[in-house]
């Protein structure tokens, strides 16, 4: 099959190759899958590099979601041939043929493309897990959600609004801000041209948003506990812009503030279970039209990595998808 490899870390445009390799072994407790579509993310970019949480083994094929077809399944498994399913582990993606155990398997519910299943799995969960688990999320409180066109971003903004909350977005550009619109935002920011504290403390007359949903770390974490509501929630998902920011203790006592981080991920590893019950809500929320994904392009295999320096370059909204 073909699989596109890393044999050191570094820039993806010069470490991936697209490779004949040998398929997948059989898992006994799992199945080999026929990718039919797999969706990038910005942790792919960090695990190319060797920048990631955990470092793969070289050499290895990235990717962290996929969907498609199973086309072998092990002796021990709940899964047969023709079954349709989700697929996320930390990489193997980028290629024609995946192996996974049951436990990183999901169903891909009724009526959802394998483009929109492969990009579903991560940032659903991720905002899932952050506004439903982590910030206890109530109706009728204003969320702000940092990079609203991105992928978690739009899976925030859908959540936020299908729970009750008033959520405002933020993005760069008046494109991305129709983006935020059509995910459901109900007022955008342009923190290009606007100083999104200002909007933010006058949209909620002084008082602030409840709940802070941060992908991009560095100042733009730095200046949102400047609009933070009395016992407000920031939640710190990642650090797209670079830097990882620093919090005096002090700004967390002004306003009794919590400071939540989410790592989605660990929860596969600790608390599976807990992952299981989120796909299944997510799946309900998908039924209702509450969380669907939002696609910018599919592209070939062989386009990978076009598809990501559009994603390092934030040229792109939403999630890109490759199709074997």
């Amino acid at each position: 099959m073909r699989a596109w490899r890393a044999h050191e870390f570094g820039a993806y445009e010069s470490v991936l190759r697209l490779e004949d390799v040998d398929r997948p072994e059989l898992p006994e407790a799992g199945a080999i899958v026929r990718i039919e579509a797999a969706a990038l993310n910005f942790p792919d970019l960090l695990a190319i590099a060797g920048k990631y949480q955990v470092k793969a083994s070289l050499p290895f094929t990235p990717g962290m979601e996929s969907a498609g077809v199973v086309v072998e399944a092990g002796a021990k498994s709940k899964y047969r041939p023709g079954d349709r399913v989700i697929v996320s582990a930390l990489w193997g993606a980028f290629a024609e043929e995946i192996a996974a155990a049951d436990p990183q398997m999901f169903p891909i519910p009724p009526g959802m493309t394998s483009a929109q299943a492969a990009a579903f799995l991560v940032t659903y969960q991720t905002s899932y897990f952050a506004l439903v688990l982590r910030a206890k999320l109530r109706a009728g409180e204003t969320l702000l959600v940092h990079g609203g066109a991105g992928g978690v971003g739009i899976s925030a903004i859908q959540l936020g609004r299908a729970l009750g909350a008033t959520v405002i977005a933020t993005a760069g550009t008046d494109d991305k801000l129709d983006v935020c619109r059509r995910a459901g935002a109900h007022d955008v920011i342009n923190y290009a041209d606007e100083d999104f504290v200002a909007v933010v403390n006058k949209l909620t007359s002084g008082r602030g948003a409840d709940v802070i949903y941060d992908p991009v770390g560095g100042d733009v974490f730095d200046k949102s506990l400047k609009c933070i509501a009395w016992e407000g929630r920031a939640l710190v998902i990642g650090f797209a812009s670079g830097r990882i920011p620093e919090v005096k203790m002090n700004r967390l006592l002004l306003k009794n503030i919590d400071v939540i981080g989410l790592f989605w991920g660990a929860y596969q590893m600790r608390e599976p279970a807990k992952v299981v019950a989120a796909h299944d809500a997510l799946c309900a929320h998908f039924a209702r039209g509450e969380a669907v994904p939002m696609i910018w392009k599919q592209l070939p295999l062989a386009d990978l990595p076009a598809g990501l320096a559009a994603l390092e370059s934030r040229a792109s909204w939403g999630k890109i998808v490759v199709t074997p």
